[in-house]
């Protein structure tokens, strides 16, 4: 399987969603759309990851409009599709859906409540990390997983084979520290959760997350 990444800076990267494609053999290619303006087409993805970035879907720049124009061509086929925070965003507003600035910025580790039981095997709790300031309307027809003490809409799945997430599963330490060293600011401004860059880089990473991340590929690229 081909599974071509958006990543939109570079300090947001895959993390285990590499260690997962390794584990079944896929290949990943990864683009960088806000450097090179160039996207994968339809015919050439298997799976589409859109991960996040320090953007909005409601920037006016060409490159967000077609990473949507690929997106909406990807859910007409029923192609699986995974986005992470801004990822996510995007494919809600592809659906016709407003993104609005969320009622608290949420930057760090706080715990998600898992809303339904359709996918197998995640905890009730969780604790991913949060580092946006936007969020999504749920779109219509999708299914609400999960949900904050902060921001109710905090991921969603739609039909067997889209799934978006307002937060972050994939980051590994290596990640989390690339993240935090190089956008060490953004937790100082109006950071509902209260916690500095070297308190969100000492927690590390919950050693379950990566589970997660695969357990929720695993449902979204099987029949």
């Amino acid at each position: 399987m081909r599974i071509n990444v958006l990543q939109h800076t570079p300090n947001e990267g895959i993390g285990s969603i590499m260690n997962w494609a390794s584990l079944y053999g896929h290949d990943i290619y990864i683009y960088h759309p806000y450097q090179f303006d160039h996207l994968p087409t339809a015919d050439t993805t298997d799976m589409l990851v859109i991960l996040g970035g320090p953007m909005s879907p409601n920037d006016d720049m060409d490159w967000i409009k077609a990473e949507r124009k690929l997106i909406n061509q990807l859910l007409k086929k029923d192609i699986p599709m995974f986005g992470a925070c801004y990822g996510a965003q995007q494919i809600a507003k592809t659906l016709g859906c407003s993104v609005t600035n969320a009622p608290y910025k949420e930057v760090g580790w706080a715990p998600v409540y898992r809303q339904n039981n359709i996918i197998k095997g995640l905890p009730a709790v969780l604790y991913p990390l949060h580092w946006h300031e936007e969020m999504a309307e749920l779109p219509v027809g999708a299914i609400q997983l999960f949900k904050s003490d902060l921001v109710d809409q905090q991921g969603f799945l739609l039909g067997k084979h889209v799934l978006g997430l307002q937060f972050h599963f994939e980051p590994l330490l290596t990640n989390l520290r690339e993240m935090v060293v190089n956008d060490q600011s953004y937790p100082d401004d109006n950071n509902a959760l209260k916690q500095s860059a070297a308190e969100i880089l000492a927690h590390g990473v919950p050693a379950e997350n990566e589970v997660v991340m695969f357990t929720l590929l695993d449902y979204i690229t099987s029949d």
